[in-house]
Order: structure tokens, then sequence, then C-alpha cells
């Protein structure tokens, strides 16, 4: 993926936050707490809040029973959402989605994913989205020639 992405990380003033099969949740840390980490260390938030603030982010999603869970107990979809949601507490942070299909096996197409991004869009600036090409029908896309 570095070599895919090449510079794209020095062309914005915003941090990245990433959502990778790469970099999965940390499994021995529930749900909130993987969403909160950001926040928690790099802005002190204290803990009562971090709580909070992730048990209305899963409330986007209706996924607030997750709260506790860890990663090994999740569906693919609880966990892509786990997983955004911990890439958006970057704060001003461009969205980086890679390979999200690995993640998101059971999908073919991208309507579940629009939708993720959809709920959570006021908390990145941008979002890119790295894939194979062979995966570009499940977004849609086709060869213009």
């Amino acid at each position: 993926m570095v070599r895919v992405l090449g510079d794209l990380p020095h062309q914005y003033d915003h941090p990245l936050g990433w959502v990778s099969i790469d970099i999965p949740l940390i499994s021995n840390l529930n749900v909130w707490v993987n969403i909160a980490l950001i926040k928690q260390y790099h802005e002190n938030l204290p803990v009562d809040q971090a709580a909070e603030m992730a048990r209305q982010l899963l409330r986007r999603f209706q996924m607030e029973p997750i709260f506790y869970k860890r990663n090994p107990h999740l569906t693919e979809e609880e966990r892509f959402c786990a997983m955004v949601l911990r890439a958006a507490m970057v704060p001003q942070g461009v969205l980086i989605l890679d390979r999200p299909f690995e993640i998101l096996s059971s999908h073919g197409h991208s309507r579940f994913l629009h939708q993720v991004l959809f709920t959570v869009n006021d908390l990145f600036t941008k979002c890119y989205i790295f894939d194979y090409t062979w995966q570009k029908n499940k977004y849609g896309l086709f060869d213009e020639a």
C-alpha cells in the first residue's frame, strides 16, 4: 500500500485515518476503547467522556450493543464500522480505505460502504478508497474505453 500511495500522506496538511485489514482493531480492547484511543491519548479526553463519545458514535449505526465486544466477536459489518469510527477520530483527518472488501468480504457492492461513509461524513475532511482494479465493478465503475 505504501508503494501505491507514494507521496499522498505528504500532500495534505491533515493527518490520515486508515481503515485496512492490515491495521486491525486491537483485539484485547473492546470496541469503545478502540474508537476512543486517539481522543484519549492525543487530546487527553477523560475516560467517561471518551466512553460517551464512542457510545454516541456507535448509536449512529444502531450498534450500541457492540460497545463492550472485542474484535473476534464482531460481524464484518460491525468490525468495519468500528474501524471507520476509529479512523475518523483523527482530528480533521483524511480517511483512507484500503481494500475495504477484504473486510466486507460478503458484500458484492458498495451500498453498505457508502451508507457507512455518509453516516460519518461530518467526522473527516476527505476520503480515498484504494482497491484492486478487478474490484471496480463493486463500486459501479467501468473502463471508459
